[in-house]
């Protein structure tokens, strides 16, 4: 939904940031902005600022940064449009509805009644379990040892041994039958005519990530087949891009997401404090569901069974983690089968344990291809050890093949000139990647010359921010034309227009940008850290020599890209001038 500037303007300037994170974060006042821990990554001394003066926050630890939209969209993993929504409530604000044309009216029409009549099966499954009828079901979830808590908190149900009761039931809601077909609540066939899809079984709500039911799985009560029957495809519900338990986990501030099988081991683990898991939908993990989870984590911890179907699924989900950018590492349940089953057995506090000691994902990959070698064999040890070459070969990037190299040596007590030499001729041999020589020296690699530019015109755009008074004296020199980054040139366009009318609203240049990424970078831009000379006249000729350095960076990129451009040329004249005027001009910060 696009709001126009003028409407997310007016809804940033009516929720005060401080007052919003506030909510949130524990903060306290320090000088002119205040600071809590971060909420965004795990810290013992708050390192989190919030400026009342900026409207905007930043976490000089991680990097998270933006204004009060982008604080929202992640904590609350929200959409910028959702964020809009959220703060407009908030402030009393009314948005225009969304224009649809009559196509498309119709399908949020028809999605709209989906979401409408499973929210009244989820309700009525909700009742029945707590009916006589549903005592079966209440006494396997009690025998589980789900409390009443945990039970109501993703609202288990139950379907009726009778296989007409929900049918029966909408069609007296006066839900038509082309919809309870279309929700996938019920089968049809020419002898039976209409009947529920699910009976006789404990029901578990699937909801979307804002808490709506868009499908149901149910478990059967005694020996019946399937044991465990999903909601089919429907135009709200698709399994390869939904997770069971995403609508909690995605505000789980534990850092991770522990992906397992089975809609029992999600809620076991919510009800013993792991907030974090979610199950795949009865079918095998997907890029999809991968990609889902990359918009809330960055590392997914997986949590499948221990018998050979989990090991095979770990696998495939590794493979799936690695493609799609996130880092993945395996819980080990051994000796029990599932988390539900070590949970009960040993506690949460040795599941935490086993968090903690989660196997990188690329050593468990080799595990568990050494158990199909016989390693006290020489021949089938170096079968072992030609395979790991080969798997080292995978990796793309120079410096992850060497660390990776180094800890497999080390693990299986391979001489490391012995296995990295078996890296090179596998991959000259296939045609794959070609480890570097290592460094000879240990001096860590400096900052490029253009990572020092840009942090240059980040200096400057930082003092400019801060020090908005200098902006009259700079600004017959400097134009959003010198800064070389296309993100930084929009910022400063953005900044400069305020500038010239005398204001400074750095929030607002952030919600020019609707993607979070965006957002946290440019609210990197607002709060490099500048180091405070002692004096005024230290404080001007720190200003002036960042000055001076951005238009010479400015000067120095336009020569190089020149060509036979005579427009370009007379960027380069107009800034060798400017460059030498500024050396010699004295700016006052006053």
């Amino acid at each position: 939904m696009y709001y126009p500037d003028e409407l997310i303007e007016e809804v940033r300037t009516r929720n005060d940031i401080v007052e919003v994170v506030s909510g949130y974060v524990h903060l306290q006042r320090k000088g002119a902005n205040y600071f809590g821990l971060c909420p965004f990554h795990n810290e013992k001394s708050p390192s989190f600022s919030v400026s009342p003066g900026k409207q905007m926050y930043y976490c000089f630890g991680c990097g998270a940064g933006g204004n009060v939209f982008t604080f929202l969209m992640e904590y609350e993993n929200q959409t910028f449009p959702e964020a809009v929504k959220t703060l407009a409530d908030r402030a009393g604000i009314s948005l225009p509805e969304a224009e649809y044309s009559e196509e498309a009216r119709r399908a949020e029409g028809k999605r709209a009644r989906l979401l409408e009549i499973n929210k009244e099966a989820a309700k009525y499954f909700y009742f029945q379990l707590r009916a006589k009828q549903g005592e079966a079901g209440y006494r396997y979830l009690r025998g589980r040892e789900l409390t009443d808590e945990t039970i109501r908190k993703f609202g288990l149900g139950f379907a009726n041994k009778t296989s007409d009761d929900l049918v029966s039931y909408l069609r007296s809601r006066g839900y038509p039958q082309d919809l309870i077909r279309d929700a996938g609540l019920c089968n049809v066939d020419e002898k039976q005519g209409m009947y529920d899809k699910f009976w006789n079984r404990v029901m578990f709500p699937i909801e979307d990530i804002n808490h709506r039911v868009i499908g149901f799985g149910g478990r059967v009560m005694g020996d019946g087949t399937p044991k465990y029957l999903n909601s089919p495809e429907t135009q709200i519900f698709d399994k390869s891009r939904n997770l069971y338990g995403l609508n909690f986990a995605r505000t789980s501030r534990k850092g991770n997401i522990i992906l397992c099988e089975g809609y029992m081991d999600v809620i076991a683990m919510h009800q013993a404090g792991f907030d974090q898991a979610v199950a795949s939908l009865g079918t095998a993990f997907t890029p999809g569901q991968a990609g889902l989870l990359k918009r809330y984590t960055k590392e997914v911890l997986l949590s499948y069974d221990s018998d050979g179907a989990g090991v095979k699924a770990a696998l495939r989900a590794v493979g799936i983690l690695k493609e799609a950018g996130l880092s993945g590492k395996v819980i080990s349940l051994e000796p029990y089968k599932d988390p539900d089953e070590f949970i009960k057995n040993l506690g949460k506090e040795a599941f935490q344990e086993r968090i903690d000691q989660a196997e990188n994902s690329f050593l468990f990959e080799i595990r568990m291809m050494e158990r199909e070698y016989n390693l006290s064999d020489p021949e089938e040890k170096t079968g072992f050890h030609r395979e790991i070459a080969r798997k080292l070969c995978e990796f793309p990037e120079e410096v992850e093949r060497e660390n990776y190299i180094e800890a497999v040596a080390e693990k299986y007590h391979i001489g490391y000139e012995s296995l990295r030499k078996l890296v090179g001729s596998t991959a000259a041999r296939t045609g794959l990647v070609r480890p570097v020589e290592r460094p000879k020296s240990g001096i860590q690699k400096k900052n490029t010359p253009k990572e020092n530019d840009k942090r240059t015109q980040r200096l400057l755009l930082t003092w400019l921010v801060e020090e908005p008074q200098v902006y009259p004296a700079v600004s017959r020199f400097l134009s959003p034309e010198d800064f070389t980054e296309e993100l930084y040139r929009k910022v400063a366009s953005r900044l400069f227009e305020g500038l010239e009318k005398g204001e400074v609203n750095a929030a607002a240049v952030i919600s020019m940008f609707p993607e979070e990424e965006e957002q946290r970078e440019v609210a990197s831009l607002f709060n490099t850290k500048l180091i405070e000379p002692e004096t005024r006249q230290e404080k001007e000729k720190a200003f002036h020599d960042i000055l001076v350095r951005v238009k010479r960076i400015s000067y120095e990129y336009n020569t190089s890209r020149m060509g036979g451009d005579m427009e370009a040329l007379n960027r380069v004249i107009a800034g060798k001038k400017a460059l030498e005027e500024l050396s010699k001009t004295h700016i006052s910060i006053e």
